[in-house]
Protein backbone atom coordinates (compact mmCIF):
# COMPACT_ATOMS: atom_id res chain seq x y z
CA UNK A 1 0.00 0.00 0.00
CA UNK A 2 1.34 3.26 -1.22
CA UNK A 3 0.64 6.18 1.51
CA UNK A 4 0.74 9.81 0.09
CA UNK A 5 0.59 12.96 2.62
CA UNK A 6 -1.10 16.25 1.28
CA UNK A 7 -2.92 18.76 1.98
CA UNK A 8 -6.40 18.26 2.99
CA UNK A 9 -9.43 19.85 1.15
CA UNK A 10 -12.56 20.58 2.29
CA UNK A 11 -13.90 16.85 0.96
CA UNK A 12 -11.59 15.48 3.32
CA UNK A 13 -13.55 16.90 5.96
CA UNK A 14 -15.80 14.03 6.64
CA UNK A 15 -13.43 11.75 6.19
CA UNK A 16 -11.24 13.47 9.01
CA UNK A 17 -14.41 13.91 10.85
CA UNK A 18 -14.58 10.37 11.47
CA UNK A 19 -10.82 9.46 12.15
CA UNK A 20 -10.26 12.25 14.89
CA UNK A 21 -13.94 11.52 16.64
CA UNK A 22 -12.30 7.64 16.87
CA UNK A 23 -9.52 8.80 18.82
CA UNK A 24 -11.61 11.48 21.09
CA UNK A 25 -13.78 8.33 21.63
CA UNK A 26 -11.19 6.08 22.72
CA UNK A 27 -10.20 8.92 25.53
CA UNK A 28 -6.91 7.65 25.86
CA UNK A 29 -4.47 10.28 23.36
CA UNK A 30 -6.75 13.26 22.81
CA UNK A 31 -7.97 15.95 25.49
CA UNK A 32 -11.41 16.93 23.67
CA UNK A 33 -14.36 15.42 25.35
CA UNK A 34 -16.92 16.47 22.21
CA UNK A 35 -17.28 15.13 19.25
CA UNK A 36 -16.76 16.67 15.97
CA UNK A 37 -19.84 16.83 13.56
CA UNK A 38 -20.23 17.77 9.76
CA UNK A 39 -20.03 21.78 10.52
CA UNK A 40 -18.22 21.86 13.61
CA UNK A 41 -15.58 19.77 11.72
CA UNK A 42 -15.67 22.07 8.60
CA UNK A 43 -15.23 24.91 11.43
CA UNK A 44 -12.35 23.32 13.48
CA UNK A 45 -10.44 22.09 10.97
CA UNK A 46 -10.61 25.05 8.37
CA UNK A 47 -9.08 27.12 11.52
CA UNK A 48 -5.92 25.31 11.62
CA UNK A 49 -2.94 26.62 10.47
CA UNK A 50 -2.20 23.72 8.15
CA UNK A 51 -4.23 20.62 7.69
CA UNK A 52 -2.97 17.40 6.16
CA UNK A 53 -3.97 13.83 5.39
CA UNK A 54 -2.70 10.13 4.60
CA UNK A 55 -4.52 8.77 1.29
CA UNK A 56 -4.20 5.48 0.25
CA UNK A 57 -2.95 6.10 -3.59
CA UNK A 58 -4.82 3.19 -4.79
CA UNK A 59 -8.22 3.48 -3.10
CA UNK A 60 -7.86 6.86 -2.51
CA UNK A 61 -9.43 6.38 1.19
CA UNK A 62 -7.99 8.44 3.64
CA UNK A 63 -6.37 6.66 6.72
CA UNK A 64 -4.97 9.65 8.98
CA UNK A 65 -4.56 13.13 9.33
CA UNK A 66 -2.90 15.64 11.35
CA UNK A 67 -3.61 19.66 12.01
CA UNK A 68 -0.89 21.87 12.69
CA UNK A 69 -1.69 25.37 14.50
CA UNK A 70 -0.22 27.92 17.06
CA UNK A 71 0.77 26.83 20.36
CA UNK A 72 0.74 29.99 22.02
CA UNK A 73 0.12 33.73 20.68
CA UNK A 74 2.59 36.86 20.21
CA UNK A 75 6.36 36.49 22.02
CA UNK A 76 5.43 32.40 21.85
CA UNK A 77 3.57 32.39 18.58
CA UNK A 78 6.73 31.06 16.90
CA UNK A 79 5.86 27.66 18.28
CA UNK A 80 3.51 25.53 17.54
CA UNK A 81 1.77 22.34 18.19
CA UNK A 82 0.05 19.57 16.67
CA UNK A 83 -2.04 16.64 16.57
CA UNK A 84 -2.22 13.23 14.73
CA UNK A 85 -4.53 10.57 13.83
CA UNK A 86 -4.58 7.22 12.16
CA UNK A 87 -7.68 5.16 11.40
CA UNK A 88 -8.10 1.94 14.13
CA UNK A 89 -7.35 -0.27 10.69
CA UNK A 90 -4.42 1.31 9.52
CA UNK A 91 -2.04 1.40 12.73
CA UNK A 92 1.05 0.14 12.93
CA UNK A 93 1.53 1.09 8.87
CA UNK A 94 4.12 3.55 9.41
CA UNK A 95 2.05 6.33 8.87
CA UNK A 96 2.06 8.32 11.74
CA UNK A 97 5.75 9.07 10.77
CA UNK A 98 5.09 10.38 7.69
CA UNK A 99 2.62 12.40 9.16
CA UNK A 100 4.98 13.61 11.80
CA UNK A 101 7.79 14.17 9.22
CA UNK A 102 5.60 15.98 6.93
CA UNK A 103 4.45 18.12 10.04
CA UNK A 104 7.61 19.18 10.63
CA UNK A 105 8.51 20.50 7.12
CA UNK A 106 4.83 22.19 7.06
CA UNK A 107 5.55 24.05 10.46
CA UNK A 108 9.03 25.51 9.11
CA UNK A 109 7.49 26.14 6.20
CA UNK A 110 4.58 28.18 7.82
CA UNK A 111 7.33 30.00 9.51
CA UNK A 112 7.40 28.33 12.90
CA UNK A 113 10.68 27.82 15.08
CA UNK A 114 9.74 24.99 17.33
CA UNK A 115 7.22 22.41 17.38
CA UNK A 116 5.98 21.39 20.50
CA UNK A 117 3.69 18.56 21.82
CA UNK A 118 1.80 19.64 25.71
CA UNK A 119 0.67 16.38 26.42
CA UNK A 120 1.50 13.03 25.14
CA UNK A 121 0.13 10.66 27.53
CA UNK A 122 2.76 8.44 28.72
CA UNK A 123 1.43 4.94 28.03
CA UNK A 124 1.22 5.82 24.43
CA UNK A 125 4.60 4.26 23.57
CA UNK A 126 4.69 4.04 20.20
CA UNK A 127 4.36 7.73 19.83
CA UNK A 128 6.93 8.80 22.10
CA UNK A 129 9.13 5.95 20.36
CA UNK A 130 8.91 7.56 17.17
CA UNK A 131 9.37 10.94 18.88
CA UNK A 132 12.37 9.95 20.21
CA UNK A 133 13.51 8.24 16.76
CA UNK A 134 12.46 11.50 14.75
CA UNK A 135 14.85 13.83 17.36
CA UNK A 136 12.44 15.39 19.56
CA UNK A 137 13.31 16.19 22.56
CA UNK A 138 11.74 15.27 26.14
CA UNK A 139 11.36 18.38 28.88
CA UNK A 140 9.38 16.33 31.47
CA UNK A 141 6.58 15.06 32.74
CA UNK A 142 3.29 16.21 34.27
CA UNK A 143 2.13 13.54 36.97
CA UNK A 144 -1.47 12.86 36.59
CA UNK A 145 -2.24 15.39 33.55
CA UNK A 146 -4.19 13.51 32.01
CA UNK A 147 -7.71 12.36 32.70
CA UNK A 148 -8.37 8.77 30.64
CA UNK A 149 -11.90 7.76 30.07
CA UNK A 150 -11.55 5.49 32.10
CA UNK A 151 -11.60 8.01 34.95
CA UNK A 152 -7.85 7.47 36.09
CA UNK A 153 -4.99 10.17 35.50
CA UNK A 154 -2.20 9.41 33.68
CA UNK A 155 0.94 11.42 33.46
CA UNK A 156 1.86 13.31 29.96
CA UNK A 157 4.83 14.03 28.59
CA UNK A 158 5.79 17.20 27.00
CA UNK A 159 8.41 17.18 23.99
CA UNK A 160 9.84 19.56 21.53
CA UNK A 161 11.74 19.75 17.97
CA UNK A 162 13.08 22.74 16.59
CA UNK A 163 12.12 23.77 13.63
Amino acid sequence: MEINIRKAVKSDYPAMVEIWNEVVEDGIAFPQLDLLDENSGAEFFSSQTYCAVAENTESHEILGLYILHPNNVGRCGHICNASYAVKSSARNLHIGEKLVSDCLVQGKESGFKILQFNAVVKSNLSARHLYKKLGFVELGTIPNGFLLKSGDYEDIVIYYHTL
